[in-house]
């Protein structure tokens, strides 16, 4: 009577265990469902930049990356970046709302629909490829890690940065705050160098103390120009 006992109360503790473990495989399912169906958008113009962003996304992540931003510039896809910066913006906001929540799966829908606008995003690349490891995708993770410091190395591997004359050579100012939070620094004042370029002179905090960086702007510029921005 009492092993019959014993053999009855374990049934719905054995029960409960069995439909955890289903909905834990069926979250799991979800998640990676929600991942693989996330795909960036590929420009459909058949210029240098366009065609890069495709090798990219293929896992070819061996380029020249100081070319495919110059490509960017020159590109068709530029010119769309200019009619949809309300939405990259929206989209950064609410990328950061949901690595707030954890949201991983919705997360890399964001960041891709980041780079499906603008492809040399650094920080949707950062995102993504710090998304993909939690979710133990090592595959992603490698690409999307490559290619965010091989666009980064691109800038700051050119120049020092701490003067106008050696500074790094950015073609968007995003790029220039992108860098200044990598180094953990907060900028305490801008102004314009003249001094051997057209410089961005940013006056910043970090834990060693006052800094200086110079960030070179003529192509973002040109870039802005290109826009009718002015």
């Amino acid at each position: 009577m009492h092993a019959l006992l014993v053999r009855t109360e374990q049934r719905p503790n054995n029960l409960s265990k069995a439909l955890f473990s289903c909905l834990a495989m069926l979250t799991l399912s979800y998640s990676a469902l929600a991942q693989n169906s996330s795909k960036v958008a590929i420009p459909r113009y058949d210029d240098k930049y366009s065609n890069l962003v495709r090798q990219l996304e293929t896992g070819q992540t061996n380029i020249n990356y100081r070319e495919f931003r110059d490509s960017f510039l020159e590109s068709e896809q530029f010119k769309v970046v200019g009619r949809e910066k309300p939405d990259l913006d929206t989209l950064r906001k609410t990328m950061h709302e949901l690595m707030k929540k954890s949201k991983y799966a919705e997360i890399v829908d964001v960041a891709k629909k980041m780079l499906s606008i603008d492809y040399t995003d650094m920080e949707a690349h950062k995102i993504l490829q710090q998304t993909y490891k939690i979710l133990g995708d090592t595959s992603n993770q490698k690409k999307y890690h490559d290619i965010e410091f091989g666009l980064l190395n691109s800038i700051v591997k050119n120049g020092d940065g701490k003067t106008c004359r050696t500074a790094w050579t950015v073609i968007q100012i995003t790029e220039e705050y992108f860098i200044l939070d990598m180094l953990g620094a907060k900028v305490l004042q801008q102004s314009i160098d003249t001094n051997g370029g057209q410089c961005d002179k940013m006056e910043v905090q970090t834990d060693e103390g006052k800094k200086v960086y110079y960030f070179e702007i003529s192509k973002a510029f040109r870039g802005y120009n290109k826009r009718g921005i002015h």
